[in-house]
């Protein structure tokens, strides 16, 4: 993986820690909008480090496949991957 490993694995122990708190909210019965905050929460940090790893691997992996004529597959593994998004 090129994306700073480091800060990959802070913010994956945050969401680790947040889902872990859900888990006690909703066996603590808790109300509803505080869970439900406490879902955007988690799944916010999620969308960062996945932004983070895409940024890395289309600076890195993509751009060396395009420099060594092997664009298409990289083409075609992002084009997956944003089908999986959309669907």
């Amino acid at each position: 993986m090129k994306a700073d490993k480091a800060k990959a694995t802070r913010l994956i122990r945050t969401a680790r820690g947040q889902l872990d708190g859900l888990l006690k909210m909703i066996e603590d019965d808790r109300y509803c909008m505080d869970v439900y905050n406490q879902i955007l929460a988690t799944q916010a940090i999620l969308k960062k480090v996945s932004r983070d790893v895409m940024q890395a691997h289309l600076q890195s992996c993509v751009r060396e496949a395009f420099e060594s004529g092997r664009e298409q597959e990289k083409i075609d593994e992002v084009l997956g991957l944003l089908n999986k998004l959309t669907a």
